[in-house]
């Protein structure tokens, strides 16, 4: 392909003459077929021979992120726009890579530019809306969603994300209309059934229920719709009391999807080994200048399901904290850097933690505050971060940001366990698929607190669910003075906080404390054993 730095007539013309390309048609139809080795044995010697080509290049990107590999789909989408700068769809490709790495604020950059060109579609306003809402701007999202149902009306997926955004600022009543309207559209969706039972305040009617049954029954189910099929109605007998078909249809769904995910349970007990390895008392004796002197985050940290989100809603509704979100950026680092060590064969995390400078630390902390910047809506001088599995990172988080707060947020390990089996995450849970799997990653987590109370004392404030639910206001009155915060009356009726919330716990701290689904799991205890047994002690000794 000549000089592909044309102005647009000229490139459109060179793109309608790579479609006729014999070769990249019979890629293109492998990929469309998903056929993904079949595309990747055509578009790897063609692109030796023709490296500029930036349709194979696109291609190529396609692959990559279908296998999960999206550094490496950026890296060629980048390169695509850089030979093509006026390539339109692969702008569009990249604006959704970048979105999918949980850069919001860069895909939005990129969507502004197809604007700019007046190349807006409905793709692009959905993309839009979706990334404004993950930026905390879910008012605005649930406008653009609307104006995009307008047009596209028949789109079952943007009635489930319109649902998404209006549960997350508590318009459940208008969520559930929207969800309906997805179901409507498309009877067989099961991600839009289990978005309803994932209100955890919805019952579903008995011909609700006798819908579902016959869906899972049927002949044309994916397999995508039956796992969350299956989520849905064991939520729907565990509110009839039906405890054995309620699990019967957990058991099914995690089944399923712990089979099609390659999670390596061993891999966190080696971390959390290296981990209490390395980080010694002398080890953070020695860097104890390193960091960004910042102490604007609190930390929250445990497992899902936990009782995090009511520390969050009680801490958010203090007038100097402000509750932003899950951010998946400090993981984001940490794994940018972790990679950049693997490419020179180096040992996996912790082990890069030894090699930091004190500057390159304080630069880390920097970036990290950089990136939580545009999602802080108010001039409160505290945000919160409850990403639960931050728990790994904490050595990580002392290097860079050493005036952090850090909040345990525990929970009954069987209660908290079984809670998770329960529960379908969309992305970044692998080990919640499996009993035994939860167990072990409890017991870690476990022993990599205590390991931090040794080397750091005093850092981390640890607060227990069932002590919350038994005392609400001496433990909140605890936790406000072990992070240096007073006492505000707000806090006692963190229920009436509005602000938004987007994980499963979202209806439940919108009420007042109650005992409710403390032992929910006891009902289920017949069929626990494989998660008592990766346990181990820690299931009698877990509150320290």
């Amino acid at each position: 392909m000549s000089d592909v730095r044309t102005r647009k007539p000229e490139f459109e013309r060179e793109m309608a003459a790579a479609r006729r390309n014999p070769i990249l048609l019979k890629a293109g139809m492998a990929l469309l077929d998903n056929d993904l080795p079949t595309a990747e044995s055509i578009l790897r010697p063609y692109l030796k021979r023709q490296p500029t080509d930036i349709a194979a290049i696109r291609m190529m990107a396609e692959l990559a992120a279908r296998v999960g590999r999206l550094t490496d789909s950026e890296n060629l989408l980048r390169r695509a726009l850089e030979l093509g700068p006026n390539f339109t769809a692969a702008r569009a490709n990249l604006a959704t890579i970048l979105y999918k790495q949980q850069r919001p604020a860069e895909a939005l950059a990129e969507l502004d530019r197809i604007t700019a060109d007046g190349e807006a579609g409905f793709a692009h306003d959905s993309l839009r809306a979706a990334a404004i809402g993950r930026m905390g701007g879910h008012e605005e999202a649930i406008a653009l969603y609307r104006k995009v149902l307008e047009r596209r009306p028949d789109e079952p997926r943007i009635w489930m994300s319109l649902g998404h955004n209006l549960r997350t600022i508590g318009r459940v009543g208008e969520a559930i209309t929207a969800y309906r309207r997805g179901l409507a559209l498309r009877p067989a969706s099961g991600e839009i059934w289990w978005s309803l039972a994932n209100l955890k305040t919805f019952r579903f009617s008995d011909l609700e229920v006798a819908t579902m049954e016959q869906l899972l029954a049927g002949p044309d189910l994916s397999d995508e719709d039956e796992v969350h099929l299956h989520f849905a109605l064991g939520k729907a007998m565990e509110d009839r009391g039906r405890w054995a078909q309620s699990f019967a249809h957990y058991g099914s769904g995690n089944g399923a999807r712990r089979k099609a995910l390659d999670y390596d349970s061993s891999e966190i007990e080696r971390q959390v080994d290296r981990s209490i390895a390395l980080l010694t008392p002398q080890f953070f004796a020695e860097r104890e200048q390193f960091g960004c002197p910042a102490e604007d985050p609190i930390f929250i940290v445990g497992l899902p399901r936990s009782g995090s989100t009511l520390v969050e809603q009680i801490l958010s509704s203090h007038p100097q904290v402000e509750g932003t979100t899950e951010h998946p950026d400090l993981p984001m680092i940490v794994r940018r850097i972790a990679a950049s060590h693997r490419e020179k064969g180096l040992a996996p995390y912790p082990a890069f933690l030894a090699g930091l400078s004190a500057e390159e630390c304080r630069a880390l902390g920097e970036e990290y505050l950089d990136r939580i910047a545009p999602q802080r809506m108010t001039a409160r001088p505290y945000f919160i971060d409850k990403l639960p599995n931050n728990w790994a990172l904490l050595g990580f988080i002392k290097l860079i940001l050493p005036n952090a707060r850090i909040v345990d947020a525990r929970r009954h390990p069987l209660a908290c366990g079984f809670s998770n089996f329960k529960q379908h995450f969309a992305r970044g849970q692998p080990f919640t698929y499996d009993l035994a799997d939860i167990g072990g990653y409890y017991r870690h987590y476990v022993r990599m607190m205590r390991h931090i109370d040794q080397v750091l004392p005093g850092w981390v404030v640890r607060i227990l669910n069932e002590d919350v639910v038994a005392d609400p206001e001496g433990e909140i009155r605890r936790l406000l003075a072990a992070l240096g915060l007073e006492w505000d009356d707000a806090c006692l009726s963190h229920h009436e906080t509005q602000r938004p919330i987007r994980t499963p716990s979202a209806e439940q701290v919108r009420q007042p404390v109650n005992a409710s689904g403390t032992d929910q799991w006891r009902h289920y205890e017949p069929w626990l054993d494989p998660l008592v047994g990766a346990l181990g002690e820690t299931v009698a000794d877990w509150r320290r």
